[in-house]
């Protein structure tokens, strides 16, 4: 080695050395005032490495990309998938999706912060939004997307993921589905204007059937709408479809709940920060909805946060009877803390808490009637697969544009004899492509099991005895603890 090669070896470790031991003096023999390295020494070490790369980094480097990077990192250390960095692009389409409409599919999703080969962090679609691009792809609450563009969603920030799926309005985007353990397929969604969407209703006989789609601002006014609506149509039971509702705003939440119940506690927040402990009351002027009049909620596991607050609510009173399968399971509440740079950060900051006191989080609301969607077989999926790829269904529509629902049943049924797959299911996969260009009916009763039992409770049982009888989310918490001790 030449001398100069030597000198410039020694003075790069003399440099590394003098850094590393202002940086690291405290971690090289702890002592025992030194085990708990406080808050400012933290900073400081993260002051000192974000310097020393602006100095001695091989390239010119950008404040802002060490800012943002240091961030995210910080955040998504936590492990609470709700607690993250937003950029300003992030932000801008958080704001797009509570307050107005934006260009992209209508998938609402969530995403693992953590990548493992055992478990990748694929994308989770949490609910499909109607009448947009995902939902009359056939997209559903569940399916996994493990590639956008032929981009794997694994190593993707969900900052990416939403890059990738949002954009401009009348240009395609493909999506690669994994449904279930093995039936994968890819999907080609055309970009729409997005509309957020709030609340559908309308009459089935002397049912007033009410779907709450996300809990927004207007939620809580156009629910007042449909009960106005259904009391001059002279309803005499109520349905509320929160399946597939990811949540929203708590207030809305406490605002419909309000409707029902005359006093008492709707929510309770609980945090280690004093002032996010809170309780959201009802008020005896702001209920509207008869007492006694029978109610059944419809969730699943795209029901989430605010639509479990109103499932929790109404079942821990005994005014709502809940049919169809166990919810997501979010009892988390966050605030958004805005920065300097047209970014910000979100956070948990409490628990919420049903009337009798349960937090559902990563646990859910179990149905007083669970009502599920049968799963497909291994053959089943094939069958499925081979259709949907054949376009066979796609191709007849369009040559048909006109069919009724009996056109519907005997297609379905001749379709049936080609590909063995379950009469109710075709006749809702021929059905869904028809109504691709079209506004979504407002139910689907052929198909929808869940909806059928619940009208069907409403019809032949005791209601008033049922509703009773039901057990607060208190009571089935302590009965299923009480079953894993026995």
């Amino acid at each position: 080695m030449k001398k100069f090669e030597k000198l410039t070896v020694v003075l790069s470790y003399f440099v590394l050395s003098i850094f590393s031991s202002q940086l690291f003096a405290q971690s090289a023999a702890p002592t025992a005032n030194q085990n708990k390295v406080s808050s400012f020494q933290y900073m400081k070490r993260i002051n000192s490495v974000f310097e020393f790369l602006q100095q001695n980094y091989v390239d010119e480097l950008d404040p802002k990309l060490l800012y943002e990077g240091a961030l995210k990192g910080m955040l998504s250390s936590i492990g609470d998938p709700y607690t993250t960095y937003m950029d300003s692009d992030y932000l801008r389409d958080i704001n797009d999706t509570t307050t107005g409409s934006f260009g992209g599919v209508g998938l609402s999703i969530s995403k693992l912060t953590v990548n493992s080969p055992d478990k990748p962090a694929y994308v989770e679609v949490v609910t499909p939004l109607e009448d947009t691009p995902g939902f009359r792809a056939g997209i559903v609450t569940g399916d996994l997307i493990t590639a956008i563009n032929g981009l794997p969603t694994p190593e993707m920030s969900m900052d990416d993921v939403l890059g990738h799926l949002r954009g401009e309005v009348g240009l395609p985007v493909t999506v690669s589905i994994l449904r279930g353990k093995n039936m994968t397929f890819d999907v080609t969604l055309v970009r729409e204007l997005i509309e957020v969407p709030t609340v559908k209703y309308g009459m089935i006989g002397k049912t007033g059937y009410v779907r709450l789609i996300e809990f927004t601002p207007d939620t809580a006014h156009r629910m007042q709408d449909a009960l106005d609506s259904f009391e001059k149509s002279g309803y005499t039971s109520l349905i509320i479809d929160l399946r597939d509702n990811p949540g929203g705003l708590i207030t809305s939440a406490v605002d419909v709940c309000d409707k029902f119940i005359d006093k008492g506690p709707v929510v309770t927040t609980k945090s280690r920060v004093l002032f996010e402990n809170q309780s959201f009351n009802a008020t005896a002027a702001k209920t509207t909805v008869p007492k006694g009049m029978p109610v059944i909620i419809l969730i699943n596991r795209g029901s989430a946060s605010a639509s479990e607050i109103v499932s929790g609510c109404l079942k821990d009173y005994h005014v709502a009877y809940l049919v169809g399968t166990r919810s997501y399971g979010k009892g988390l509440v966050q605030q958004v803390s805005y920065l300097f740079d047209n970014d910000a950060f979100k956070y948990t900051v409490a628990r919420y808490y049903t009337p009798s006191d349960v937090c559902i989080d990563k646990v859910g609301i179990q149905p007083d009637v669970e009502v599920a969607f049968p799963d497909l077989t291994d053959e089943e999926s094939k069958i499925y697969l081979d259709l949907i790829n054949s376009k066979e269904i796609e191709d007849y529509v369009t040559a048909h544009p006109k069919m009724t629902e009996a056109d519907i049943s005997t297609y379905a049924a001749k379709l049936c004899e080609t590909y063995p797959l379950e009469a109710r299911l075709m006749r809702r996969l021929v059905r869904v492509e028809t109504q691709r260009h079209k506004a979504a009916p407002l139910f689907d009763l052929d198909y929808d099991i869940q909806l059928q039992k619940a009208l069907e409770i409403i019809e032949k049982e005791n209601f008033t005895a049922l509703i009773k009888n039901a057990k607060t989310l208190k009571e089935m918490e302590l009965e299923a603890e009480s079953a894993k001790t026995e």
